[in-house]
């Protein structure tokens, strides 16, 4: 059975590949598997169908026969489990590689997903304005020590590995704040990301209309 994803049918992006799903698409163009692509609306995220596939409501979906799986970083440790190329073989890198999926959900994203609620949801907030600026500090911590342990490696521990998947679709959330661009070796590593041909497939498949309303 073809793998389905479900993806915005208006990402709120504009095509700019920082939805959830374009990772998922990129894993999987990485494996080269083939999926289909199920848009769902900002309503249908919301009603008993999908709430029966993610009960937070929201995307991606992973459905391949009777397995039904959400959050991106579960799916694509599962994409990476069932398909080659997206693990090393050896049990200790292997197992590293993971180690560096896990690191960029939850030690990496995390602030800088503050700083986008900080500024497009809370912008309004009247302390908005005093605690941009810790947050930013905050996410230049962290990318400081990223920095470091990368060097003048292309990738965090030797050939590309989901755990690169996964930092280099949290760090591009960073393009816009101009932040990315202090840091010229992640901004180097990201670059890198982009110019894999399945990342650029991944992105190409986007939906790129505005979001509607």
């Amino acid at each position: 059975m073809t793998i389905t994803i479900t993806c915005f049918e208006r990402s709120p992006d504009g095509g700019k590949g920082l939805a959830r799903d374009t990772r998922v698409r990129w894993a999987l163009e990485e494996a080269g598997q083939p999926y289909e692509l199920r848009p769902v609306s900002f309503g249908a995220m919301k009603e008993s169908a999908h709430l029966g596939l993610h009960p937070f409501g929201q995307i991606p979906t992973y459905e391949e026969d009777d397995l039904a799986l959400f959050e991106s970083g579960a799916i694509i440790f599962h994409i990476a489990e069932h398909h080659a190329g997206l693990l090393p073989n050896d049990p200790n890198a292997r197992a590293r590689a993971i180690t560096w999926m896990f690191a960029a959900i939850n030690t990496v994203e995390p602030t800088i997903l503050e700083l986008q609620t900080a500024k497009f949801a809370e912008g309004d907030k009247p302390w908005t304005k005093e605690r941009l600026p810790l947050i930013k500090d905050r996410i230049r911590y962290r990318l400081n020590q990223l920095s470091a342990r990368l060097g003048d490696a292309d990738w965090l521990d030797g050939a590309f590995s989901a755990g690169d998947l996964m930092m280099v679709s949290v760090l591009l959330r960073l393009r816009l704040s101009g932040i990315l661009d202090e840091f010229p070796k992640l901004a180097a590593y990201v670059a890198r990301g982009e110019a894999r041909p399945a990342y650029k497939r991944a992105f190409a498949s986007q939906v790129v209309a505005p979001p509607t309303g």
